[in-house]
């Protein structure tokens, strides 16, 4: 089982301070979610969840296995999936202590999920899907050493539920300002370096999934991760002039590949931002084939991720620095 790590009564009485701010906002109200379902539908929930949930592992992450077996998903994406750091500091774990990613198993179990699968990672800043029905891993991405490198990796699966293949992408890419091979941080900064990292990591990990298919229209593709990039379509919130770097990595997306950005399409006049500034960098997209079988698709505001926490001495926050989105797919 997940270890209760004791926490100095300073850092208990934050962690107490924290409890006490949440419940005030819970007070005040949020825009809320509603965790049914109509019948014969596939549910599917990404979230970030900084450094294995760490914002949690300190309470045997009871709070999240209740919220998880709230909204009922049969088949969860989890970015930043391995544990990190101690309980609330910002002190890294001993490799021994951590409990996630090799814990995953144990940890689906309390939330309905018998299996699960992680991407290919070079760091500590993996993705998991877990799912209440059996996951074949397709591609776990690293990238070349020659070419370019996935800096958190990626994931191809594939889930076949109800005689249908559904096929699963995650990623997170490169958060820097700088390129992840930069040698001169401040002059890559100056020449948009980050960004076109990522775009060429998304070229990349776009060309050995989605690309590899003639026929990707009409097949179900699912990709959902912390994209690091702003899209286009919100332009209006961000003021950008088209060519701006920073719509590179999703003006890739919509241009070269067949995906549908799920949020922006469902809530065309509406923004929904993603983490606790108005910006929107976590994604789920779908093939149009799969876009036409969706019924609901929101990005979840409830009474636990409606508001962001942040930690008073280091930039963690509670539960995260990201919203989760949850996607509901009829199959039948």
């Amino acid at each position: 089982m997940p270890r209760n790590l004791l926490i100095p009564d300073d850092e208990m009485r934050k962690i107490t301070l924290f409890s006490l701010m949440m419940a005030a906002f819970m007070i005040f109200g949020f825009q809320q979610t509603d965790a049914k379902r109509k019948p014969d539908t596939l549910r599917v929930l990404y979230w970030n969840i900084q450094n294995g949930m760490w914002a949690d592992q300190h309470n045997n992450y009871d709070n999240f296995v209740e919220w998880v077996r709230k909204y009922d998903p049969d088949v969860c994406i989890w970015a930043e999936a391995k544990s990190r750091y101690v309980s609330h500091q910002n002190v890294k774990m001993k490799e021994e202590d951590h409990y996630l990613i090799k814990g995953w198993g144990e940890l689906a179990a309390r939330y309905g999920h018998q299996y699960w699968e992680h991407g290919g990672h070079r760091d500590g800043f993996p993705q998991v899907v877990t799912s209440k029905y059996p996951i074949e891993v397709i591609n776990q991405i690293v990238g070349e050493e020659s070419d370019v490198i996935v800096s958190h990796g990626a994931g191809h699966f594939l889930l076949k539920i109800a005689g249908k293949k559904i096929n699963i992408v995650t990623l997170h890419t490169w958060p820097q300002k700088y390129a992840f091979d930069a040698e001169d941080r401040k002059a890559s900064i100056a020449e948009h370096g980050g960004d076109a990292y990522r775009l060429r990591e998304m070229q990349y990990i776009c060309q050995n999934t989605i690309g590899q298919s003639r026929n990707a229209e009409k097949e179900l593709w699912l990709m959902a991760g912390d994209f690091n990039a702003r899209s286009i379509k919100d332009k209006e919130i961000y003021g950008w002039p088209d060519d701006d770097s920073r719509y590179w990595v999703h003006n890739y997306i919509l241009e070269y590949t067949p995906y549908i950005d799920v949020i922006r399409e469902r809530y065309p006049d509406e923004f929904h931002e993603t983490v606790s500034w108005p910006s929107r960098i976590d994604f789920v997209y779908c093939s149009p084939a799969l876009y036409k079988m969706i019924t609901d698709a929101y990005v979840v505001r409830d009474e636990w991720t409606g508001n962001i926490v942040k930690h008073e001495k280091f930039a963690f926050k509670y539960p995260s620095d990201h919203r989760p989105i949850l996607v509901d797919i009829k199959l039948r």
